[in-house]
């Protein structure tokens, strides 16, 4: 069984961006939520999968999401 959290390099892998980026947004609050302990950073599976839903869009013109209801 994985681990139920990223790191910052998973993440990073899994996006193709780098930690760099990650690090940045964290900075500024647009990325998902973290974790951090001590100097430990930690992105929930839960949290990163919300975010992704959360960037879907079927437009460029769309503002926000659209919404998701639970099967």
């Amino acid at each position: 069984m994985s681990a139920p959290f990223f790191t910052p390099r998973q993440l990073a892998e899994r996006w193709s961006l780098t930690t760099c980026t990650l690090k940045k947004w964290r900075c500024s609050g647009k990325g998902p939520h973290y974790h951090k302990f001590g100097r430990s950073i930690r992105y929930i599976h839960e949290d990163v999968e919300k975010f992704e839903r959360q960037k879907l869009r079927h437009h460029t013109s769309m503002l926000e999401a659209p919404s998701f209801r639970a099967a």
